[in-house]
């Protein structure tokens, strides 16, 4: 296969690649280019409005596209964190380069409500969104933003029932493809593109617990304060928690306790760092959404991952993992592990370089899009 060309459609400008879904766009289309496709990137964006040479690199062209923000949207029927996706300018630049089209999440489909669309059209589900929002909504403490994702909970429920315009939805994870088995047999799980080559040949014992994460989120925000009241009954343990935002928030939580900080990430080579001189991340979710990609960099990048049932649901990856679902078996997992050197990095890397390589999966990404790969 060489110079196929594939109009991908992301919910944000995919770089800088530091969260979540941007980060799987980001290593796809990177992966993608690397098999031959000519990525044709149209992508939506609210303040990433400047096109980076890492993103021209991989790509054809690319297209940005401002979200509609006005308040009125609020009361449609469709989602809207889809309707605010909207452009006319997008119709125009897909209808002028013939070639199939993958669509990164439902929040990108607005497209499909608006324009007649002859293409062969592929879906990246990156959530339930239906069951997305109605964990943020729980997980919320403002009264009006909580209702706001309540509502959105309740207009996904019916908006992610229609696949039918869909060739193949690719899932993030085992759990997303079951629930999507029920509304469509054309589903396969592909799993996160995540950009780690090789698993960091580490050993010994690191000098503290890591929680890293977005605390813009609430349910982020709910597992630091979570693990904030573990840790002031672990006063011999460190819990050093990294972000790029939240600071106040988390010094308010902590209130001076000596073994719990705060580092602001501001470059992922920070974060590299922290990870490597970890012992323990601790890795915690209210939500369960299928495999975290926080714990795919922890596996790659450092030592012992303790997690809850609702961060891992792919169970080659879950055996990598140490598990506790109470406070009181987080507490006695962190004793355990820092008796113990950590000797797992072969057996490791053994799994994730099968598992979580992102060249065989672009390369079963490709097949499941009908493409001979070379």
């Amino acid at each position: 296969m060489s110079n196929k060309p594939l109009h991908i459609i992301s919910f944000d400008n995919p770089f800088p690649a530091n969260y979540g879904g941007v980060i799987d766009v980001f290593y796809k289309v990177k992966a993608l280019h690397n098999l031959g496709y000519e990525i044709h990137l149209h992508c939506f964006h609210q303040d990433r409005g400047t096109v980076a040479p890492e993103v021209k690199a991989i790509t054809k062209a690319v297209y940005l596209y401002p979200k509609v923000r006005r308040f009125s949207l609020l009361f449609s029927t469709i989602p809207f964190s889809v309707i605010t996706r909207y452009s006319k300018a997008l119709e125009v630049n897909i209808k002028a380069v013939n070639a199939p089209i993958l669509f990164e999440g439902l929040q990108t489909t607005m497209l499909l409500q608006t324009a007649a669309c002859s293409a062969t059209k592929y879906l990246r589900l990156h959530n339930i969104e239906s069951n997305f929002y109605a964990g943020i909504a729980a997980s919320e403490t403002h009264w009006f933003k909580k209702l706001l994702f309540y509502f959105e909970s309740k207009k996904y429920s019916k908006y992610e029932q229609d696949l039918k315009p869909f060739k193949q939805v690719f899932t993030l994870s085992p759990y997303e493809m079951g629930i999507v088995s029920q509304l469509t047999s054309a589903v396969s799980y592909v799993p996160v593109f995540h950009g780690n080559e090789k698993v960091a040949p580490l050993s010994g014992k690191g000098t503290y617990c890591l929680y890293h994460g977005d605390l813009r989120l609430p349910d982020n925000k709910k597992v630091a304060s979570f693990l904030v009241s573990i840790f002031k009954k672990l006063p011999a343990y460190t819990l050093v928690i990294a972000s790029s935002a939240g600071k106040s928030f988390v010094e308010k939580q902590r209130k001076g306790t000596a073994n719990i900080q705060f580092e602001w990430i501001k470059e992922e080579a920070q974060l590299t760092k922290l990870l490597e001189q970890a012992h323990v991340n601790v890795l915690w979710s209210f939500q369960k959404s299928g495999t975290k990609l926080k714990v795919i960099n922890a596996l790659f990048k450092s030592r012992f991952c303790l997690i809850n049932d609702n961060m891992v649901d792919d169970e080659a990856i879950l055996q990598l993992c140490e598990l506790a679902n109470t406070e009181t078996a987080v507490i006695q997992q962190i004793e355990r592990l820092f008796q113990l050197e950590y000797t797992q990095y072969e057996s490791r890397a053994a799994v994730l370089n099968a598992r979580l390589n992102d060249h065989k999966n672009a390369q079963l990404l490709a097949s499941l899009m009908e493409d001979t790969v070379a």
